[in-house]
């Protein structure tokens, strides 16, 4: 074999950070050592496997076939060593790309669960919309997804976790919030403030409405929940947003759910992963404890958004 594991977390380290001066950083070396390192490793594989751009450095197309195969190699010469030393075998560091919703109400209390049960297993968290979730998931950046919305991308595999879905919002003073039920025709004469395009929320609610309703009159877009709905109760608006979501400020009064018979807004949220990487124990852990959770408060009745 040519290479050595060195020279592949060396090249792993530098694609994650594009950049040889902070890789360095990161793998403690000097950039004279990291940058010679890579140079020894594309010599021998006789492959660019960065396109240069000034100090910056992105993947080739050798570059990105090679990284899943390195970290997989890597990956698997650190369970080996941390398996020699008596640890547990559930280890490392596995990236975790989460969108809005269970971000904020799954994986606190999933996270919490595996610093317990797995204490040397860690999440590198990151919150996207679902659409970047699936971009990263293509180029590298994370391992494990978790989006609202359905993937199309056959590259990419989906495993529905948790069903869900959306509801239409407003405040109590709204010429609507007395209505028994709000047709077609009267959202469409509404004025909206929905998440923005590229989240899991955006695209259930276009899929729900398209065919249904020719235009609507989108007069905000924000990524924050927070904001979409502190305008909605302040204003004469309507939202969509997951039940999860407005559930307080319903129980509160301060905003009002509309019934819409005419929309289907059901979902699920998934997790999602690229098909070529194979298994990973660590990726399979929280995918299992994660289900295990959702199990737990579905039969305990601890939340609703396990209902």
């Amino acid at each position: 074999m040519k290479y050595t594991l060195k020279q592949l977390q060396v090249f792993n380290a530098i694609a994650g950070n594009e950049s040889v001066s902070r890789a360095a950083e990161e793998l403690c070396m000097t950039q004279s050592a990291v940058s010679m390192s890579l140079a020894q490793l594309e010599n021998l594989l006789d492959r660019p496997l960065f396109i240069r751009h000034g100090n910056r450095l992105t993947l080739s197309h050798w570059g990105r076939w090679l990284r899943p195969q390195a970290r997989k190699l890597i990956q698997n010469a650190q369970q080996i060593e941390q398996g020699l030393k008596d640890q547990h075998l559930i280890s490392g560091s596995l990236s975790l790309c989460a969108s809005q919703t269970p971000a904020e109400h799954l994986l606190p209390r999933l996270i919490s669960n595996i610093d317990s049960d797995f204490p040397e297993l860690r999440i590198e968290l990151t919150i996207e919309n679902s659409e970047e979730v699936i971009r990263g998931l293509l180029n590298h950046e994370f391992e494990l997804g978790i989006i609202e919305a359905r993937n199309d991308d056959s590259r990419v595999m989906q495993e529905a976790i948790v069903d869900d879905h959306l509801v239409v919002f407003t405040n109590p003073h709204h010429p609507y919030a007395n209505a028994q039920k709000v047709n077609l025709a009267r959202l469409e004469q509404a004025r909206w403030i929905l998440r923005e395009h590229g989240s899991g929320t955006r695209r259930i609610f276009e899929s729900a409405v398209h065919g249904l309703i020719e235009q609507l009159d989108v007069w905000k877009e924000y990524e924050s929940v927070a904001v979409i709905k502190e305008l909605v109760k302040n204003g004469v608006y309507l939202g969509c947003l997951p039940l999860l979501d407005v559930h307080q400020e319903v129980a509160r009064g301060e905003l009002i759910i509309l019934d819409t018979p005419d929309l289907n807004m059901h979902r699920s949220l998934s997790f999602v992963w690229l098909n070529e990487l194979g298994e990973n124990p660590l990726k399979e852990c929280v995918m299992t404890e994660a289900k295990r959770l959702i199990r737990d408060a579905k039969k305990n009745k601890v939340n609703h958004f396990y209902d």
